[in-house]
């Protein structure tokens, strides 16, 4: 029985250690950008926003990594910390239609490890024309509808 204990502890010993050496996910940064932005667009301070200081992401080879092998939306420039637009991002094309278009990254340091979830949350900016069914629609409206209403 002391024996069980023993390895018990050595195993929460080393799960510890494990989980201080490796930072996962220290922290989440979300942020909200529309789609079509102009690669370099600054999406916002990602060491600002995270507490990191700004000299030190060169040395700590800071890096993003997509989520699945995905091609890199999303960039960081080391000597400000600015996260910025790598490519364009089509919506439709990323997502479809579905309701909310969400792209996971993470922010990669060295010595020590640490890894920062980053959330873009793609806004659609409507470029795609509206499509009709019919060519016109007819619509009565009374007389006596109150001023600002809505059909």
């Amino acid at each position: 029985m002391a024996d069980n204990r023993s390895s018990s502890s050595g195993l929460l010993f080393s799960v510890v250690l494990f989980l201080r050496l490796f930072h996962d996910a220290n922290g989440d940064v979300s942020y909200s950008i529309s789609e079509e932005m102009k690669a370099g667009s600054v999406i916002g301070n990602i060491a600002k926003d995270l507490g990191l200081i700004v000299g030190k992401l060169s040395t700590r080879k800071a890096r993003i990594d997509s989520e699945l092998n995905r091609k890199r939306y999303c960039d960081i420039k080391l000597n400000t910390g600015d996260l910025i637009i790598a490519e364009r991002i089509d919506r439709e094309a990323l997502c479809g239609e579905k309701a909310s278009c969400i792209l996971k990254s993470e922010l990669i340091l060295e010595a020590p490890l640490e890894s920062h979830r980053i959330i873009l949350q793609i806004q659609d900016i409507n470029d795609n024309s509206p499509i009709f069914t019919k060519d016109k629609i007819r619509i009565e409206i009374n007389e006596l509808a109150v001023k600002g209403s809505r059909f």
